[in-house]
């Protein structure tokens, strides 16, 4: 069993799994195309910018060194970082470009009830790339989250290096 300095702190295990419920939540919760400005999915909204707003404290957590050191060297190691940027970098970007396209499309975005100001003016018509690239990234981080669980799968039954109680709260 990993020491203590060997753990993720308690806040940053409960920002993990609550980004990976909202990440979850937001999915099915997704709706596409012009109906989304007939019927605002507002839940899903608020699910995909709650995200939003748990990668402050996370980013600055992790900036505070309050996530252990890993165990792994070498080409592994390097690419746990490169897979957590992509990650980070999606969690991000998602809300973001979700917001951006609803601005496009004339939906005012709220969260939780909080009216929230547009990102950009209105169009006509299709709201453009950036509402594609939204779309379909909402399945590619799901892509990435699985891969992210099946590597700490493979860490804790495979390597045996307790990856997987390093991120329990017990």
């Amino acid at each position: 069993m990993p020491d203590k300095s060997h753990r993720y702190s308690a806040s940053m295990i409960v920002i993990h799994w609550l980004t990976a419920l909202l990440v979850l939540g937001a999915w099915f919760t997704a709706e596409g195309g012009r109906k989304v400005a007939e019927n605002p999915p507002l839940l899903h909204f608020s699910l995909g910018l709650a995200v939003l707003a748990l990668m402050l404290p996370r980013l600055v957590l992790r900036v505070a060194g309050r996530t252990p050191e890993a165990d792994t060297q070498g080409w592994l190691a390097a690419a746990a970082k490169a897979g957590h940027a992509v990650l980070y970098l999606f969690l991000i970007a998602l809300p973001i470009t979700g917001w951006y396209t609803a601005s496009r499309m004339g939906v005012s975005v709220s969260f939780f009830g909080l009216q929230l100001p547009a990102l950009t003016e209105p169009v006509q018509g299709r709201p453009g790339l950036i509402a594609e690239l939204h779309e379909n990234a909402g399945t590619i981080i799901l892509i990435l989250a699985g891969l992210h669980a099946l590597m700490a799968i493979w860490h804790q039954f495979v390597l045996r290096d307790g990856t997987l109680r390093r991120m329990s709260l017990r």
